[in-house]
Protein backbone atom coordinates (compact mmCIF):
# COMPACT_ATOMS: atom_id res chain seq x y z
CA UNK A 1 0.00 0.00 0.00
CA UNK A 2 1.79 3.09 -1.43
CA UNK A 3 0.61 5.96 0.30
CA UNK A 4 1.89 8.85 2.72
CA UNK A 5 4.72 8.66 0.03
CA UNK A 6 5.83 5.71 1.77
CA UNK A 7 6.83 7.73 4.75
CA UNK A 8 6.40 4.76 7.42
CA UNK A 9 7.92 2.26 5.68
CA UNK A 10 10.57 0.64 7.64
CA UNK A 11 9.71 3.22 10.75
CA UNK A 12 9.39 1.87 14.26
CA UNK A 13 6.17 3.02 15.33
CA UNK A 14 4.59 2.63 19.00
CA UNK A 15 0.96 2.98 19.66
CA UNK A 16 -0.35 2.51 22.94
CA UNK A 17 -3.99 1.68 22.99
CA UNK A 18 -2.87 -0.54 19.99
CA UNK A 19 -5.72 -3.46 21.26
CA UNK A 20 -8.53 -0.79 20.98
CA UNK A 21 -11.03 -0.28 18.12
CA UNK A 22 -8.83 2.90 17.01
CA UNK A 23 -5.82 1.41 17.72
CA UNK A 24 -6.10 -1.83 16.11
CA UNK A 25 -7.20 0.27 13.11
CA UNK A 26 -4.07 1.92 12.76
CA UNK A 27 -2.00 -0.58 13.76
CA UNK A 28 -3.41 -2.21 10.41
CA UNK A 29 -2.81 0.54 8.57
CA UNK A 30 0.84 1.35 9.53
CA UNK A 31 1.43 -2.48 9.02
CA UNK A 32 0.33 -2.18 5.43
CA UNK A 33 2.55 1.09 5.22
CA UNK A 34 5.28 -1.14 6.02
CA UNK A 35 6.33 0.03 9.38
CA UNK A 36 7.52 -1.69 12.35
CA UNK A 37 4.67 -1.20 14.99
CA UNK A 38 5.19 -1.77 18.75
CA UNK A 39 2.01 -1.59 20.67
CA UNK A 40 1.54 -1.53 24.41
CA UNK A 41 -1.79 -1.69 26.05
CA UNK A 42 -4.25 -3.30 28.41
CA UNK A 43 -6.02 -6.79 27.32
CA UNK A 44 -8.49 -6.08 24.62
CA UNK A 45 -12.33 -5.65 25.75
CA UNK A 46 -13.68 -8.92 24.19
CA UNK A 47 -12.96 -11.92 21.96
CA UNK A 48 -15.20 -10.26 19.37
CA UNK A 49 -12.92 -6.73 19.56
CA UNK A 50 -11.21 -5.90 15.71
CA UNK A 51 -7.41 -6.70 17.85
CA UNK A 52 -8.73 -10.56 18.25
CA UNK A 53 -10.37 -10.85 15.50
CA UNK A 54 -7.54 -9.64 12.77
CA UNK A 55 -4.96 -11.75 15.14
CA UNK A 56 -3.11 -8.68 15.52
CA UNK A 57 -1.02 -10.15 18.02
CA UNK A 58 0.70 -12.64 15.80
CA UNK A 59 1.61 -9.66 13.52
CA UNK A 60 3.30 -6.97 16.03
CA UNK A 61 5.42 -6.38 19.01
CA UNK A 62 2.40 -7.02 21.09
CA UNK A 63 3.23 -5.80 25.06
CA UNK A 64 0.40 -5.62 27.73
CA UNK A 65 1.20 -2.75 30.27
CA UNK A 66 -0.69 -0.37 32.07
CA UNK A 67 0.20 2.91 30.90
CA UNK A 68 0.71 4.10 34.41
CA UNK A 69 2.93 1.68 34.58
CA UNK A 70 5.98 3.99 34.25
CA UNK A 71 8.76 1.65 34.88
CA UNK A 72 7.71 -1.04 32.22
CA UNK A 73 6.62 2.40 29.56
CA UNK A 74 10.18 3.37 30.25
CA UNK A 75 11.44 -0.20 29.28
CA UNK A 76 9.21 -0.26 25.95
CA UNK A 77 11.13 2.69 25.16
CA UNK A 78 14.82 1.53 26.22
CA UNK A 79 14.38 -1.74 24.16
CA UNK A 80 12.84 -0.75 20.98
CA UNK A 81 13.36 3.06 20.68
CA UNK A 82 10.46 3.86 18.31
CA UNK A 83 10.81 6.83 16.21
CA UNK A 84 7.62 7.89 16.60
CA UNK A 85 4.70 7.84 18.67
CA UNK A 86 0.91 7.74 18.62
CA UNK A 87 -0.80 7.76 21.85
CA UNK A 88 -4.53 6.23 21.71
CA UNK A 89 -4.29 4.68 25.25
CA UNK A 90 -6.91 5.95 27.75
CA UNK A 91 -10.32 5.31 29.72
CA UNK A 92 -12.27 6.23 26.87
CA UNK A 93 -15.99 6.37 27.96
CA UNK A 94 -18.30 9.43 29.28
CA UNK A 95 -20.55 7.30 31.06
CA UNK A 96 -17.80 4.83 32.90
CA UNK A 97 -15.86 8.25 34.18
CA UNK A 98 -18.83 9.51 36.27
CA UNK A 99 -18.19 6.06 38.56
CA UNK A 100 -14.54 6.39 38.07
CA UNK A 101 -13.60 9.60 38.12
CA UNK A 102 -10.18 9.42 39.98
CA UNK A 103 -9.24 6.51 37.79
CA UNK A 104 -10.25 8.50 34.68
CA UNK A 105 -8.53 11.40 35.42
CA UNK A 106 -5.01 8.77 36.32
CA UNK A 107 -5.26 7.34 33.18
CA UNK A 108 -5.77 9.90 31.00
CA UNK A 109 -3.76 12.91 32.52
CA UNK A 110 -1.17 11.15 34.08
CA UNK A 111 -0.30 8.15 31.62
CA UNK A 112 -0.19 11.06 28.81
CA UNK A 113 2.43 12.72 31.18
CA UNK A 114 3.96 9.55 31.53
CA UNK A 115 4.06 9.02 27.42
CA UNK A 116 5.25 12.49 26.96
CA UNK A 117 8.07 12.46 29.48
CA UNK A 118 9.53 8.89 27.73
CA UNK A 119 9.11 10.53 24.69
CA UNK A 120 11.71 13.28 26.14
CA UNK A 121 13.66 10.30 27.85
CA UNK A 122 14.18 8.41 24.56
CA UNK A 123 16.49 10.25 21.80
CA UNK A 124 14.94 8.02 19.08
CA UNK A 125 11.79 9.23 19.58
CA UNK A 126 11.40 12.17 16.78
CA UNK A 127 7.61 12.51 16.97
CA UNK A 128 4.63 12.16 19.24
CA UNK A 129 1.03 12.33 18.39
CA UNK A 130 -1.01 12.25 20.91
CA UNK A 131 -5.15 11.52 20.36
CA UNK A 132 -7.10 13.16 22.35
CA UNK A 133 -10.72 14.33 21.98
CA UNK A 134 -13.30 16.47 20.33
CA UNK A 135 -15.22 16.61 24.22
CA UNK A 136 -11.62 18.56 25.13
CA UNK A 137 -13.13 21.53 24.16
CA UNK A 138 -15.48 23.94 26.97
CA UNK A 139 -18.97 23.22 25.15
CA UNK A 140 -20.95 25.86 25.39
CA UNK A 141 -23.34 23.92 22.61
CA UNK A 142 -22.62 26.68 20.64
CA UNK A 143 -24.28 26.59 16.66
CA UNK A 144 -20.80 26.31 15.17
CA UNK A 145 -17.49 24.21 15.15
CA UNK A 146 -14.85 24.70 17.90
CA UNK A 147 -11.53 25.90 16.19
CA UNK A 148 -8.05 24.67 17.63
CA UNK A 149 -8.15 27.81 19.57
CA UNK A 150 -11.15 27.49 21.96
CA UNK A 151 -10.64 26.72 25.28
CA UNK A 152 -10.64 23.82 26.72
CA UNK A 153 -12.62 22.22 29.50
CA UNK A 154 -15.56 19.93 30.52
CA UNK A 155 -18.75 18.67 31.92
CA UNK A 156 -18.23 15.68 33.01
CA UNK A 157 -15.05 13.57 34.49
CA UNK A 158 -14.09 12.12 30.32
CA UNK A 159 -14.43 15.56 28.90
CA UNK A 160 -12.38 17.42 31.68
CA UNK A 161 -9.67 14.92 31.69
CA UNK A 162 -9.09 15.18 28.10
CA UNK A 163 -9.38 19.23 28.02
CA UNK A 164 -6.52 18.49 31.22
CA UNK A 165 -4.76 16.67 28.66
CA UNK A 166 -4.66 19.33 26.09
CA UNK A 167 -3.28 21.38 28.73
CA UNK A 168 -0.23 19.45 29.70
CA UNK A 169 0.76 18.37 26.51
CA UNK A 170 0.52 22.38 25.44
CA UNK A 171 2.52 22.80 28.84
CA UNK A 172 5.28 20.15 27.52
CA UNK A 173 5.46 21.39 24.08
CA UNK A 174 6.20 24.84 25.52
CA UNK A 175 8.67 23.78 28.15
CA UNK A 176 10.54 20.84 26.62
CA UNK A 177 9.69 20.22 22.71
CA UNK A 178 9.43 24.15 22.07
CA UNK A 179 8.87 24.21 18.35
CA UNK A 180 11.05 27.50 18.76
CA UNK A 181 14.38 25.94 20.18
CA UNK A 182 13.61 22.49 17.74
CA UNK A 183 17.39 22.42 17.07
CA UNK A 184 18.08 21.67 20.60
CA UNK A 185 15.68 18.87 21.34
CA UNK A 186 15.24 17.35 17.75
CA UNK A 187 11.54 16.26 18.68
CA UNK A 188 7.42 17.63 17.22
CA UNK A 189 4.39 17.20 19.53
CA UNK A 190 1.30 17.58 18.67
CA UNK A 191 -2.47 16.74 19.67
CA UNK A 192 -4.99 15.81 17.47
CA UNK A 193 -8.96 15.54 18.42
CA UNK A 194 -11.64 13.52 16.57
CA UNK A 195 -15.25 13.27 16.19
CA UNK A 196 -17.93 10.65 17.50
CA UNK A 197 -15.90 7.95 15.81
CA UNK A 198 -17.49 4.76 14.85
CA UNK A 199 -16.47 1.45 12.50
CA UNK A 200 -16.44 -2.18 12.42
CA UNK A 201 -14.98 -4.29 15.45
CA UNK A 202 -15.88 -1.85 18.29
CA UNK A 203 -17.83 -3.35 21.31
CA UNK A 204 -17.06 -1.10 23.89
CA UNK A 205 -19.53 -0.16 26.64
CA UNK A 206 -22.04 2.32 26.23
CA UNK A 207 -21.26 3.36 22.28
CA UNK A 208 -24.01 3.40 19.85
CA UNK A 209 -22.40 1.82 17.25
CA UNK A 210 -21.88 -1.75 19.81
CA UNK A 211 -24.94 -1.45 21.34
CA UNK A 212 -26.77 -1.38 18.10
CA UNK A 213 -25.15 -4.44 16.93
CA UNK A 214 -25.54 -6.26 19.93
CA UNK A 215 -29.21 -5.70 20.11
CA UNK A 216 -29.61 -6.46 16.32
CA UNK A 217 -27.83 -9.69 16.97
CA UNK A 218 -30.04 -10.50 20.09
CA UNK A 219 -33.02 -9.94 18.60
CA UNK A 220 -33.58 -7.16 20.87
CA UNK A 221 -34.87 -3.18 20.11
CA UNK A 222 -32.33 -0.77 20.02
CA UNK A 223 -32.68 1.81 22.70
CA UNK A 224 -31.33 5.43 22.36
CA UNK A 225 -31.32 7.25 25.06
CA UNK A 226 -29.97 10.88 23.49
CA UNK A 227 -31.89 10.34 19.76
CA UNK A 228 -31.85 14.46 19.38
CA UNK A 229 -28.18 14.55 20.37
CA UNK A 230 -26.19 16.01 17.17
CA UNK A 231 -22.58 14.54 17.04
CA UNK A 232 -19.63 14.78 14.73
CA UNK A 233 -19.77 11.15 12.92
CA UNK A 234 -16.98 9.74 11.19
CA UNK A 235 -15.54 6.54 10.34
CA UNK A 236 -12.54 5.13 11.90
CA UNK A 237 -10.66 5.66 8.76
CA UNK A 238 -10.90 9.36 8.17
CA UNK A 239 -9.58 10.70 11.71
CA UNK A 240 -6.96 7.83 11.33
CA UNK A 241 -5.94 9.13 7.52
CA UNK A 242 -5.25 12.63 9.20
CA UNK A 243 -2.98 11.02 11.52
CA UNK A 244 -1.18 9.87 9.31
CA UNK A 245 -0.92 12.71 7.01
CA UNK A 246 0.05 14.43 9.67
CA UNK A 247 3.00 12.00 11.03
CA UNK A 248 4.09 12.66 7.36
CA UNK A 249 3.67 16.34 7.63
CA UNK A 250 5.36 16.28 10.76
CA UNK A 251 8.51 13.71 9.55
CA UNK A 252 8.95 16.72 6.92
CA UNK A 253 8.67 20.09 8.71
CA UNK A 254 8.21 18.69 12.40
CA UNK A 255 8.72 23.11 13.56
CA UNK A 256 5.36 24.01 11.19
CA UNK A 257 3.04 21.34 12.34
CA UNK A 258 4.01 20.75 15.67
CA UNK A 259 0.44 21.84 17.17
CA UNK A 260 -3.11 20.63 17.92
CA UNK A 261 -5.30 19.68 15.03
CA UNK A 262 -9.17 19.12 14.40
CA UNK A 263 -10.19 16.33 12.57
CA UNK A 264 -14.23 16.04 12.16
CA UNK A 265 -16.81 15.42 8.90
CA UNK A 266 -18.68 18.22 7.25
CA UNK A 267 -20.70 20.30 8.57
CA UNK A 268 -23.50 18.88 6.09
CA UNK A 269 -22.82 15.33 7.11
CA UNK A 270 -23.51 16.38 11.17
CA UNK A 271 -26.46 14.10 12.33
CA UNK A 272 -28.85 13.73 15.35
CA UNK A 273 -28.25 9.66 17.29
CA UNK A 274 -31.41 9.08 16.03
CA UNK A 275 -30.77 9.44 12.06
CA UNK A 276 -27.27 7.55 12.45
CA UNK A 277 -28.77 5.12 13.97
CA UNK A 278 -31.80 4.62 11.57
CA UNK A 279 -29.76 4.62 8.21
CA UNK A 280 -27.58 1.81 10.28
CA UNK A 281 -30.29 -0.46 10.85
CA UNK A 282 -31.92 0.64 7.36
CA UNK A 283 -28.19 -0.85 5.79
CA UNK A 284 -28.00 -3.84 8.12
CA UNK A 285 -31.67 -4.66 7.25
CA UNK A 286 -32.46 -5.80 10.21
CA UNK A 287 -33.45 -4.23 13.80
CA UNK A 288 -35.98 -1.87 15.16
CA UNK A 289 -35.55 1.82 16.94
CA UNK A 290 -37.13 3.05 20.44
CA UNK A 291 -36.64 6.13 22.43
CA UNK A 292 -35.30 5.79 25.81
CA UNK A 293 -34.59 8.81 26.81
CA UNK A 294 -37.44 9.01 29.50
CA UNK A 295 -36.14 9.75 33.02
CA UNK A 296 -33.19 10.98 34.93
CA UNK A 297 -29.99 10.72 33.15
CA UNK A 298 -26.97 11.68 33.36
CA UNK A 299 -25.63 15.00 31.62
CA UNK A 300 -24.47 14.68 27.61
CA UNK A 301 -23.63 17.33 25.69
CA UNK A 302 -26.60 17.82 22.82
CA UNK A 303 -24.79 19.43 20.28
CA UNK A 304 -21.19 19.45 20.07
CA UNK A 305 -19.47 20.32 16.25
CA UNK A 306 -15.96 20.48 15.02
CA UNK A 307 -13.94 23.08 12.24
CA UNK A 308 -11.65 21.16 10.41
CA UNK A 309 -10.76 24.82 8.40
CA UNK A 310 -6.97 24.75 9.66
CA UNK A 311 -6.75 20.75 9.03
CA UNK A 312 -8.32 21.03 5.00
CA UNK A 313 -6.17 24.40 4.36
CA UNK A 314 -2.81 23.41 5.92
CA UNK A 315 -3.00 19.29 6.13
CA UNK A 316 -4.52 19.51 3.06
CA UNK A 317 -6.69 16.70 4.67
CA UNK A 318 -10.29 16.49 3.89
CA UNK A 319 -13.25 14.14 4.26
CA UNK A 320 -13.63 11.47 2.21
CA UNK A 321 -16.66 9.64 3.11
CA UNK A 322 -20.01 11.08 3.64
CA UNK A 323 -22.73 9.59 6.06
CA UNK A 324 -24.40 6.89 3.37
CA UNK A 325 -20.80 6.18 2.70
CA UNK A 326 -19.82 6.05 6.26
CA UNK A 327 -22.87 3.81 7.30
CA UNK A 328 -21.79 1.61 4.56
CA UNK A 329 -18.20 0.98 5.82
CA UNK A 330 -19.37 0.19 9.44
CA UNK A 331 -22.29 -2.37 8.16
CA UNK A 332 -20.45 -4.39 5.66
CA UNK A 333 -17.75 -5.25 8.71
CA UNK A 334 -20.30 -5.97 11.24
CA UNK A 335 -22.41 -8.12 7.87
CA UNK A 336 -19.41 -10.01 7.49
CA UNK A 337 -16.81 -10.08 10.11
CA UNK A 338 -18.54 -13.76 11.48
CA UNK A 339 -17.65 -15.14 8.01
CA UNK A 340 -14.20 -13.66 6.89
CA UNK A 341 -10.78 -13.33 7.70
CA UNK A 342 -11.14 -10.04 9.69
CA UNK A 343 -7.91 -8.85 8.67
CA UNK A 344 -8.58 -8.93 5.17
CA UNK A 345 -11.64 -7.33 5.51
CA UNK A 346 -10.01 -3.91 6.93
CA UNK A 347 -7.57 -3.85 5.20
CA UNK A 348 -10.19 -3.96 1.73
CA UNK A 349 -12.02 -1.39 3.57
CA UNK A 350 -8.86 1.10 3.69
CA UNK A 351 -7.73 0.30 0.26
CA UNK A 352 -11.43 1.36 -0.16
CA UNK A 353 -11.43 4.25 1.79
CA UNK A 354 -8.32 5.71 -0.02
CA UNK A 355 -9.88 5.06 -3.32
CA UNK A 356 -12.45 7.43 -2.63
Amino acid sequence: MENFGNSYKGKRVLITGHTGFKGSWLSIWLLELGSEVIGYALDPYTQKDNFVLSKLSEKIIDIRGDIRDRKKLQEVFETYKPEMVFHLAAQPLVKLSYSQPVETYDVNVMGTIYVLEEIRACAETKIGIMITTDKCYENREHLWGYRETDAFGGYDPYSSSKGACEIAINSWRSSYFNPKEFEKHGKAIASVRAGNVIGGGDWALDRIIPDCIKAIESGKKVEIRSPKAVRPWEHVLEPLSGYLLLGQKLMQEPVKYAEGWNFGPEVEEVYTVWDMTERLIKDMGRGELVDSSQGEKLHEANLLLLDITKAKLKLGWKPRLNMDDTIEFVSKWYREYSKRDVYELCVEQIQKFWEK
